[in-house]
Parts: structure tokens; sequence; C-alpha cells
């Protein structure tokens, strides 16, 4: 009778950890402190005993590399019904699995995507575990041979099904707002901080479809993808079709930033 199997009524989170030290844990348990607050559930646990379950799972530095689940559910009442009694006790759920090495290929060869409109709900701010729509759209970029969809809203670009989505521009990395239409992704808001470190122009605006088409370069960014280059979309190549100077810029700060982390520096 858990509302998250019955209702999908939780949020979650994705927390890499690099050498046993996990990367911008804050920011993680900060988007879920406000993912919880937009469905109206109390965190059940503390900061200190989150990280007290983080360690937990993924042992003492240094640690291989690993990814943490982290789940909260609205608990299981006694009965089936929208409304949820007081005095249930929410479900935590918490696993880690190991993060796979990326594919050599990504750095050579990039990743195909295809475009559809985005169909899920008004609320993709929250991380909210009920994914269906998510589902449906990585089913279609699998039929199609590509990685990944990137979703589209009233002609503009909003993100990928579990990925959010830069584009390049004349030099300029370009993605859009944060609002109620995408989620607030912790690896994007890092592209971002390191390009601002290095000199490296970026904007938060809009997005038409016309200008992902027509873009230089295309990245997604997740936490457990990192930032990869998009070099098809919908078949087409997008730039000269290898990943480009820019992305590979990012890829060398993302990778020194990562190392930051694994010795505990950041």
């Amino acid at each position: 009778m858990d509302r998250g199997f019955i209702f999908g009524d939780g949020v979650y989170e994705v927390i890499p950890s690099y050498g046993g030290y996990f990367l911008r844990l804050e920011q993680h348990l900060n988007r879920l402190d406000a993912s919880l607050a937009s469905i109206r559930l109390d965190n059940p646990l503390s900061r200190q005993e989150w990280r007290s379950v983080l360690r937990h799972l993924v042992g003492a530095p240094p640690t291989p590399d690993q990814s943490v689940y982290l789940q909260i559910t609205r608990g299981a009442p006694p009965r089936r019904d929208h409304l949820c009694p007081d005095g249930v006790s929410p479900t935590v759920f918490a696993s880690a699995s190991p993060i796979k090495p990326r594919d050599p290929k990504i750095a050579t060869h990039g990743v195909a995507c295809i475009t559809r409109p985005d169909i899920r709900w008004q609320r993709c701010e929250v991380k909210s575990t009920s994914l269906v729509a998510a589902v449906m759209m990585r089913r279609e970029a699998e039929d199609a041979g590509a990685l990944e969809t990137i979703m589209h809203r009233d002609g503009m670009v909003t993100e990928g099904a579990v990925s959010n989505v830069l584009v390049i521009e004349s030099d300029t990395i370009m993605t859009p707002p944060i609002s109620h239409l995408l989620l607030p992704g912790i690896t994007r808001e890092l592209a971002l901080l390191l390009a601002e470190e290095h000199g490296i122009r970026y904007l938060e605006e809009p997005i038409p479809l016309a200008t992902l088409r027509n873009a230089d370069e295309i990245w997604l960014s997740s936490s457990t993808r990192e930032v990869l280059p998009v070099t098809r979309l919908d078949g087409e190549p997008v730039g000269d079709g290898q990943p480009g100077q820019l992305w590979q810029r990012m890829d060398r700060l993302y990778q020194a930033y990562k190392e930051q982390v694994r010795n505990g520096d950041v």
C-alpha cells in the first residue's frame, strides 16, 4: 500500500560519489528539500542523518565511484485514498551502485538525440518519482537508435527526458532558465559555474527549437552522465558532426573538478 507504488507519491535524488566523496552534496540535499516542500512532505531525516546514511552506503574514502539513489514516499497508509491520513510515516529507500566508466567512443563520436513534444506535467522542477513520461521518451529515443529525447513545449526547448540541455552558439553556452518546466540540474549548475570561473560566456535564456537545430554544439548534462556532446539530432549532424572544441574544454574542466572531489578538496 505504499503511496510511492500506488500513486508515485514521492521524490528522489541521484548523487554521484567519487572515491568516497560526494559531488555537490549540499546542492543535492537542498534540491531534495525543495522537492519535498513542493509536495508538502517533511524531510524525515536531518542533514547529519542523511550524511550518515550516504556514508554507510558508499563506505569510507577511498572507495570506487558510485551513484547513490535515494527516494522518499509519503508512506503506506492502511487503505488506498488520494488523501493520505495524518500519522503515516514516510518510506525512505536508498541504494548505491557503481558508476560505469564513460564509453571512450563518446569523446570521439558523441551521442545521438531525437526531439519530441514535451508531454509532461507543469511541475517539472519537482524531482518526482512519477516518471512514466520520461520512460516513454527514453523508449522512443532507443527505438530511433538515439541516447536521449530532447523535449520542447510551445516551440521552446525544455530539457531531455533524463538530462538538461545546453546549446552552444558562437562560443556562448545557452541553456533554458530555471522554471517549473524543467529540473534545476546540479550538473547543469556546475557546468555554468565552471564556465564562469574560466571565462566562458553563458546565457540562461529561452531557446527556440530552430536555435537547437542550428546549434554549433549541443550538450546533455546529468549527475551520472556528466556533460555529453550531442553530434546527431533527428538524424542530422550537429555542427560538423563531431564533439566540439568547447565541449572538449568543458570536459577537461569537469574531469579536473571530479579529481578535486575524489581527493576531498571540494
